[in-house]
């Protein structure tokens, strides 16, 4: 068995963190931290909620951000001298200890790295995730409610408040279409690269003849804005609908008219929320569904043109993105990097991390090329 290079995994361990708080820039946030701190110390804060739940927000976002950076580095350093009195003194069992927390090291700070690699316009926002049914009938429904699952149990392995706006649920079995938001930062950055089609292949549940099915379900995933974005709806381009809010197979929510949907008139953009008793909060939220829709639409035109200009005739990356085969065998495997996992189970109980870092990488690498 080969002895542990430990100078070499350390040196690497340490490039890459060098690296990492370079792109960070820590005096830099350090310093944005300061002035934040200073806001949150003026007895007038609060005075204006908005701004004060903004300034807040920002401020425990970047504090975390120095904090797990600072704190990555002091392992590395705590794991250095470990080895260097390990192998002074000969202490295998050290060394063994060593070893494992350099290989913990690594993960968490390839992850890290990862999240250096997010810095497009809107990255840094939370995400509103749509999921619809495709082709496939019940299969489809059923699908589109396990991604639902998929997202909202990998938010919650990682803590990250959800919130359900709108639930369409099928007749059969399933959703027919799901809004939700992920609330927190660069929720919009890492989950953007799960937009896109998703296939499932298995024996059908909903066939008595016990065959193989396929079905499919869209992902869309777009930036929660800000007042400042510039995204102007005129009132007279907005269709309001009312309705009564409603679970699965029709059973009543609540007894009044509170769930809102929003027809943005040229576009055909239709969102809806029943989240809320109120219908005032209802239509405040699905206005800021509307307004997310309407950016990316915005975007995806400049995209396209852009494109076009280019002669690059493959103006979406996002298309079908991802199989999950559960028979003849189990897989599942994105198309666009090809990154894979045997175990089915695990991906749809939201054990999804590795395949988001890699179609982060592939996206980066994608935009360099």
């Amino acid at each position: 068995m080969a002895a542990v290079d430990f100078s070499e995994l350390i040196k690497d361990l340490d490039t890459t963190m060098t690296s990492i708080e370079k792109v960070l820039d820590l005096p830099k946030l350090q310093a944005e931290i300061d002035e934040l701190q200073e806001q949150v110390g003026a007895p007038d804060l609060w005075d204006d909620q908005a701004n004060a739940q903004r300034v807040t927000g920002r401020l425990s976002v970047l504090q975390a951000e120095v904090e797990r950076v600072e704190g990555l580095r002091a392992r590395l350093d705590d794991v250095q001298v470990l080895v260097e009195l390990s192998q002074e003194e000969g202490d295998a069992d050290s060394l063994a200890e060593a070893e494992t927390e350099i290989g913990r090291l690594r993960a968490l700070v390839e992850s890290l790295e990862v999240r250096t690699l997010l810095s497009g316009e809107y990255d840094e926002r939370e995400a509103i995730v749509t999921i619809r049914s495709g082709a496939g009938g019940d299969d489809a429904t059923d699908f589109a409610e396990m991604l639902q699952r998929m997202y909202v149990r990998w938010a919650e392995r990682h803590k990250y408040p959800v919130e359900v706006y709108d639930t369409s649920w099928a007749e059969g079995a399933g959703i027919k279409s799901s809004t939700f938001s992920v609330k927190v930062p660069y929720a919009y950055g890492t989950l953007s690269v799960e937009s896109g089609t998703h296939r499932l292949v298995r024996i059908s549940p909903f066939d008595n003849q016990g065959r193989r099915q396929t079905s499919f379900a869209a992902v869309e995933v777009v930036p929660v804005l800000e007042q400042t974005d510039e995204i102007d709806i005129p009132d007279e381009e907005i269709r309001v609908d009312v309705y009564r809010s409603s679970g699965p197979g029709g059973q009543s929510v609540n007894t009044t008219d509170s769930a809102v949907r929003l027809t943005h008139l040229p576009t055909g953009t239709v969102v809806s929320c029943q989240n809320e008793k109120s219908q005032l909060q209802n239509k405040a939220s699905a206005m800021v569904i509307l307004r997310a829709k309407l950016l990316a639409l915005k975007k995806a035109e400049e995209r396209a043109e852009l494109d076009e200009l280019r002669g690059d005739a493959n103006a979406s990356w996002g298309d079908q993105m991802r199989n999950y085969v559960l028979n003849p065998y189990q897989l599942v495997k994105d198309l666009r990097t090809e990154h894979e996992s045997g175990n089915t189970q695990a991906v749809l109980d939201g054990e999804i991390d590795e395949f988001i870092e890699a179609g982060i990488r592939w996206r980066r690498e994608s935009q360099t090329a």
